[in-house]
């Protein structure tokens, strides 16, 4: 047989053959339907999961926060000499505490001098500043007599100037050391009472607080409820610090005295109850396919470690031995 020829029935032609019919066309088509139903199906609901354990993750973070931020600003509170400024059940505003350095000289007082200059060393020195600047607020530990507790206190001050450099002498071994010599005219220094040459020790304590507000607002961005933080000491606005709460009363304080008791007396105040309640910024949906926000709550008590165990600041008033 020449080449390219062909017995008959060897090859079907082309055009004879048998193609897809229209049933299985169809049936091909209602296959790959379904499986990219269920396909998209399953990446939905990893989406939707995804997004539901972000929710909550962040919720829970919220709540982390909570239990960080405000415990730890409120156990540095002394309520019986003023750190509470305002209370109310959802804000509360205090001197908060930014700073801890220790006086290296004993300040001169007494004979009518007008203002205290006071010489800090620079180090060591505790908190989230580390340095002082001027019109930045401190508190003073006042020694009075050192043979009784009774009259110790803390006094507030204001710098008016700052000058760093190598002021501190160190005991015995007559080592210089740097600090700061900071000049305040606080108010008491007109008081006889208190500017009393050596009241204040080399190694008082000195304490840099600023008057921060926290409490529920409502943000004009979202109109969500926040528990926000305003530094009134630097003119700062309430800013978001946790959120969105539940609402309005997404947080209530409670104020107690030292034998437990509710009191509306700040300079009382022994133990703050904070109940928080936050939810999920977005709804989610629950395991019966309802779409809502999360909510979760958090109860704390917390012991304010600087009030005065005794003296007539302490509550009750305990004789100081």
């Amino acid at each position: 047989m020449a080449e390219g020829q062909h017995r008959d029935g060897d090859l079907m032609p082309l055009l004879a053959r048998r193609g897809y019919t229209l049933i299985e066309l169809l049936i091909a088509l209602v296959l790959l339907g379904m499986v990219s139903g269920a396909i998209y199906k399953v990446l939905v609901n990893n989406q939707r999961l995804y997004l539901a354990q972000t929710q909550q993750i962040d919720l829970q973070q919220n709540m982390r926060a909570a239990a960080a931020i405000l415990p730890a600003e409120f156990r540095e509170l002394d309520a019986a000499d003023g750190d509470i400024r305002a209370m109310s059940a959802t804000s509360i505003t205090i001197r908060a505490m930014r700073l801890l350095g220790w006086a290296c000289l004993t300040p001169p007082l007494g004979g009518g001098i007008g203002q205290l200059t006071l010489t800090v060393r620079k180090t060591p020195m505790y908190g989230t500043r580390q340095t002082f600047s001027i019109n930045d607020s401190l508190l003073v530990y006042w020694e009075g007599n050192p043979t009784t507790r009774a009259d110790d206190i803390w006094l507030p001050a204001q710098i008016k100037t700052v000058t760093p450099g190598a002021v501190c002498t160190q005991d015995t071994l007559g080592a210089i050391n740097q600090g700061y010599t900071l000049t305040m005219q606080p108010q008491w220094i007109n008081n006889p009472g208190l500017n009393v040459n050596g009241a204040i020790t080399r190694g008082a304590p000195v304490r840099g607080f600023d008057v921060v507000k926290y409490g529920v607002f409502q943000s004009s961005t979202d109109n969500d409820y926040y528990l926000g933080q305003q530094n009134l000491s630097q003119g700062g606005v309430m800013q978001p610090v946790i959120g969105p709460l539940t609402g309005a009363t997404g947080m209530t304080l409670s104020y107690y005295d030292s034998i437990g008791t509710v009191t509306a007396d700040s300079s009382k105040v022994a133990q703050i109850q904070i109940i928080l309640r936050a939810r999920t910024a977005s709804p989610i949906r629950n395991a019966s396919g309802v779409q809502a926000p999360k909510v979760d709550s958090m109860v704390t008590r917390v012991a304010l470690r600087n009030n005065p165990r005794c003296g007539t600041g302490s509550m009750p008033p305990i004789p100081c031995s």
